[in-house]
């Protein structure tokens, strides 16, 4: 695949978008993570004041190591914040912290496209790490039924990319809504922290863009 010229006029705009799309995220960050909220919350606390202002109690707050690994698991229903954004009260932690608390909202409103993502993890792990494996042995051997099989575990892949878009942008508009409503930060704050979201939000478009453009390249060396 990788000394295939063809894959490279399929992956090169993705992986161009993605790029941009890293480097836009991590530069909006660190500029309004410079810029400390006026009420002083930590994103950790943040957090806390807009799942208890919607009613959302049950959910754990806990630190997770790395740069930006921010995240929220349903399954055990835990926000985990990255040391930047946890302990930090600027508003591209609390803008962060927010979109997570979002996806606890989403939960906890019982949101379609977040269910549908959760069921999907498990078929786009096992698919993510065998797509490639077996569709190029299935095309080495010259098997179709393999060829076929790595094409629809790819498949898969695609469709938790493509769920993740609405999922990933309801949790943005959720924070933006409920971080002014629950006094975290002003409007004029919110704008700012709204654009970090925004930014991260391109890196999900990114790994949608990529992974449609991976199957279209896997459909088009299955016809040859």
């Amino acid at each position: 695949m990788f000394l295939d010229p063809i894959y490279f006029l399929f992956a090169a705009p993705g992986l161009l978008l993605a790029f941009w799309a890293s480097m836009k995220t991590k530069s909006t960050f660190r500029k309004y993570a410079k810029v400390a909220a006026r009420s002083g919350l930590t994103g950790a606390e943040a957090a806390q004041q807009m799942l208890r202002y919607a009613g959302v109690n049950d959910v754990r707050i806990e630190p997770v190591q790395g740069f930006l690994s921010d995240h929220y698991d349903p399954r055990a229903n835990v926000l985990r914040l990255s040391p930047e954004v946890y302990q930090s009260s600027s508003l591209s932690a609390i803008g962060v912290a927010c979109h997570e608390a979002g996806h606890a909202l989403q939960k906890a409103h019982q949101y379609g496209p977040l269910a549908l993502r959760s069921m999907l993890v498990p078929v786009t792990s096992f698919g993510s790490s065998l797509a490639m494996p077996v569709f190029f042995i299935g095309m080495l051997v010259q098997v179709p039924f393999l060829v076929q099989i790595g094409i629809w575990m790819f498949v898969a892949v695609v469709a938790f990319s493509i769920v993740t878009l609405p999922v990933e942008w309801d949790a943005s508009a959720r924070a933006k809504q409920y971080m002014v409503r629950a006094g975290i930060v002003t409007d004029a704050e919110q704008v700012h922290a709204g654009r970090v979201l925004n930014a991260a939000f391109l890196t999900y478009v990114a790994a949608a863009v990529q992974a449609i453009l991976t199957l279209m390249y896997l459909m088009l060396r299955a016809r040859d």
